[in-house]
């Protein structure tokens, strides 16, 4: 929007910064409308809800609050054991905590991600407001008054939902709720799914296949999405049956039917975004004037140093944990079910402990090629930039380890056209992030398939997935032509007959196809084995970095969940505003 807006908004004790001000006074003779402002009557026609409507977008990934993204590659991610927070002990350190599961509710990231996501749902609730006094007189203007209702609604449910997965039940507020009178004290003791459920469904029964923008929700995005919210309630039956239909006869918002990229590592290029696979994505721009439209969250997760971004540039974060690589490994083109990939015969060999100028030979084994997509790693093309060439990009390996992040780094051939440079590091470049995408409806498809006892079906679904990672012309190589690793992969060729082994070899898959994503950390809780694994995580990654994660541990019942903000407890009241168990 070209307009700068502000806008204060108070729910539960949480301040909103917000894009908008709404001005108000009883007395009319002294309203003058404010410079470089929009009151609401000036907002109050489709055109106006429209452009307020981009603002509740542009949430999407947190703008000036990285915690607040849905790429949640802190929440999700590093919390999942997919990454360590990497780089420095002392850069950021907030983060520290929330990888040894040592959340605390005075934690600035914490409120961060909380008020970024209640900023979201201001600004959608000021979009229904704004939408429900507009008369429309023609077939035309009704349906896009329908359509800026269902669009509001499907990313109020996105900011609830997530608001849903980190905290448990929040305070809920609509645009009915009037916050003329400063506080508005709402209690955290209403069940959240139910009114989740409710938008995205009115987001599916009310948008239609195609939109004007690709970014722009429609009918199948709504669909994945209350399908993924009935995944977490275990409604497998509720969620198979959508899953049926996407499946079937679903499109991407600008027409295409959903499909798999043939070759993995597209679906990261941003010269490739709006893909067949983008089922929701958020859309990043670079060189428009702001690096505000371009990626905001991962410019601090490039290698760092004489990494891709240029010596002294940033940042070394986000770097893939020695246990994510390890699970890469295959047997026989398969992957390691019973949890081996971390035994002394099958972890990677690294190059961690080692100078660039050290002699090192990459690892020799069976490799499922989406690690090189996934991890940077020693003696490995990174990109179309040069061989990863270890400790020289990594900013400090005794606290992250010996990789880097790939999927979201831009390439060399990109700079300046698909990066931005207009900001304090190159970082920022124009790859959308996807929030859902086709490969995760797959496998959410067969693991619903997999509780309904349709094995076969959801070896189906996974297979597709396999042999997509399968094609040979999307792996890494080397400048002579040949494999950068020893990738072997297959399907699984053998009835699944089992529905527990089944149950497994569609979670392993969804740890490798998703890694890095933002997802592991709320697959393991709603599948009731985050203690379990993130134990087992952690007594095999303390042993490689004692010194960010030695007696770390993941208390059951606990770190399900953060703390409320200690803050908005301080201001609303503790007999209104009830903590998480355990803190």
């Amino acid at each position: 929007m070209k307009n700068t807006f502000k806008r204060k908004l108070l729910m539960a004790g949480v301040v909103l910064a917000g894009s908008l001000t709404v001005v108000s006074c009883k007395e009319s003779f002294l309203e003058v409308p404010a410079t470089g402002q929009l009151d609401e009557t000036q907002l109050q026609t489709l055109k106006g809800a429209d452009g307020v409507l981009i603002s509740v977008y542009s949430q999407l990934n947190g703008r000036f609050n990285r915690m607040a993204s849905a790429s949640n590659w802190v929440w999700g991610s590093i919390r999942g054991g997919d990454a360590n927070k990497g780089t420095d002990p002392g850069d950021y350190s907030e983060i520290n905590p929330i990888q040894r599961y040592e959340y605390l509710a005075s934690q600035v990231v914490i409120s961060d991600n909380w008020n970024g996501l209640y900023e979201g749902i201001a600004r959608a609730n000021l979009v229904l407001k704004l939408v429900g006094n507009i008369e429309a007189s023609t077939d035309a203007d009704k349906a896009t008054k329908l359509r800026i209702e269902s669009e509001a609604r499907f990313l109020r449910a996105h900011y609830y939902f997530q608001l849903k997965r980190n905290f448990g039940d929040t305070p809920y507020a609509d645009q009915t709720v009037d916050y003329g009178t400063g506080i508005e004290k709402i209690a955290n003791n209403v069940d959240l799914w139910p009114k989740i459920e409710a938008d995205f469904k009115y987001a599916y029964d009310n948008l239609t296949e195609t939109q004007s923008a690709a970014g722009r929700a429609n009918k199948w995005a709504a669909a994945s999405y209350l399908a993924k919210v009935y995944m977490h309630q275990k409604k497998y039956a509720a969620a198979k049956t959508l899953f049926d239909a996407i499946i079937a006869g679903g499109k991407t918002a600008n027409g295409k039917k959903y499909g798999l990229v043939p070759r993995y590592a597209d679906v990261f290029k941003a010269s490739n975004d709006n893909n067949e696979e983008s089922v929701f994505a958020i859309q990043q721009a670079a060189n428009t004037g702001s690096v505000n439209n371009a990626s905001p969250e991962f410019d601090l997760n490039f290698p760092y140093n004489t990494g891709p971004n240029g010596p002294g540039n940033c940042c070394g974060f986000f770097q893939p944990s020695f246990e994510l690589a390890n699970s890469f490994r295959t047997t026989g083109g398969l992957p390691l079910l019973d949890g081996s990939y971390n035994s002394a015969a099958n972890e990677l060999k690294t190059d961690m402990g080692l100078e660039t100028k050290d002699a090192f030979t990459p690892d020799a084994g069976p490799l499922d090629p989406r690690i090189d997509h996934s991890i940077g790693r020693r003696g490995i093309p990174y990109l179309d930039w040069m061989d990863f060439p270890g400790k020289d990009w990594i900013r400090n390996q005794p606290n992250g380890g010996p990789y880097a992040p790939k999927k979201f780094a831009y390439y060399k051939s990109d700079r300046g056209s698909l990066q931005d440079n207009s900001s304090w590091t190159p970082g920022y470049s124009a790859i959308n992030f996807p929030i859902i995408r086709y490969a995760d409806v797959l496998l959410m498809a067969a693991e619903a398939e997999v509780e309904a006892g349709s094995l076969e079906q959801a070896r189906t679904y996974v297979n597709m997935v396999r042999t997509r990672a399968a094609n040979t012309a999307g792996f890494v190589m080397k400048t002579d032509g040949t494999k950068a690793a020893n990738y072997v992969i297959n399907t699984y060729a053998s009835a699944w007959t089992d529905q527990a082994t089944a149950r497994n070899a569609v979670r392993m898959e969804r740890k490798l196809e998703l890694s890095g994503e933002g997802h592991r950390f709320y697959d393991l809780v709603r599948w009731g084995v985050a203690a379990t694994e993130l134990n087992k995580y952690l007594a095999y990654e303390s042993t490689k970095l004692p010194g960010a994660l030695g007696k770390a541990t993941f208390t059951a019942g606990k770190n399900e969940l953060l703390p409320i903000p200690q803050a908005q407890i301080d201001l609303i009241g503790k007999d209104i505003l009830k903590q998480n168990s355990g803190y």
